[in-house]
């Protein structure tokens, strides 16, 4: 099944994704929305799983934090991809839990030597519940913390070279961290090598409502801004095309509306095509 450009799904747009057409069109949901024995959500979930390729982003496995993935968050998890059989499952580069509590936001951390071995162990501790690799996602960030040890292109990079985990790229969050900490996002987004990337994610941001901030939020409620765009294009020059996903989680528009943000991503991928594929 060919995938290009895909939509986050919205369970209010469940009859008209599925009787979409569209080539290469796929969808990923929050995992954790699923992780359940039955019910309607699954259902539709499972109806949608017939007809197109679906990708698990997870929320939840908190994968830098020195306290393990939770093992029936796992346990949950894995039976939700035996039922969907997804083409990718991800998470992000962050921590959520400590000391038993469970944290919404995607925390930062220093990326120490051992930060990198906490992760890669909790990665691997993933992978070997899920029977699969899985794709890590770069974080957007809003304070530059001291003590790094790696740059975050080559954080990553040594995380996938010690798991085998692949890199879900998500370039609004490299143009906002980019804004926040004060760095060049072209050079950023050109570091990532093009062989670990397995999937792009594209969405909207704002600036922050408190003006004295000055920060950029990655606020997922907006359309994909033009500089995300232009930022997306230089990156698939260089990589090649990459599953991409139009992610949009507040102010959701109508499908039609989301559709031509998914299109233009899929135009986008296809010119970049080999001829022969």
């Amino acid at each position: 099944m060919i995938m290009t450009a895909g939509l986050g799904f919205k369970l209010e747009h469940l009859d008209e994704a599925l009787t979409a057409r569209n080539l290469g069109l796929w969808f990923e949901v929050h995992a954790e929305n699923y992780m359940v024995d039955g019910g309607p959500r699954l259902r539709a979930l499972m109806e949608l799983a017939e007809r197109f390729a679906i990708s698990l982003h997870g929320v939840g496995l908190s994968l830098a934090s020195v306290e393990p993935p939770s093992r029936d968050h796992l346990r949950r998890l894995r039976v939700l991809a035996e039922r969907v059989r997804p083409a990718a499952i991800s998470d992000h580069l962050a921590w959520q839990r400590w000391k038993g509590a469970h944290h919404a936001d995607f925390l930062p951390f220093p990326r120490t030597r051992q930060a990198l071995d906490i992760t890669a162990d909790n990665v691997a501790r993933v992978q070997d519940a899920l029977g699969r690799s899985i794709l890590v996602e770069n974080p957007s960030l809003y304070i530059d913390l001291p003590g790094h040890d790696f740059d975050e292109a080559t954080f990553l990079s040594e995380l996938t070279a010690r798991t085998g985990c692949g890199l879900l790229v998500d370039v609004n969050n490299i143009f906002v961290s980019a804004a926040n900490l004060r760095f060049s996002p072209e050079v950023r987004i050109d570091a990532i090598p093009a062989a670990i990337i397995g999937e792009i994610h594209l969405a909207g941001h704002r600036p922050d409502p408190d003006p004295v901030s000055g920060l950029l939020i990655d606020s997922h409620d907006a359309p994909v801004s033009d500089p995300v765009w232009l930022l997306y294009q230089r990156l698939i020059d260089r990589v090649g095309p990459r599953p991409t996903l139009i992610e949009r989680d507040d102010e959701i528009p109508p499908f039609a509306e989301l559709m031509l943000e998914r299109d233009r991503a899929h135009h986008l991928l296809e010119q970049r095509m080999p001829i022969d594929a």
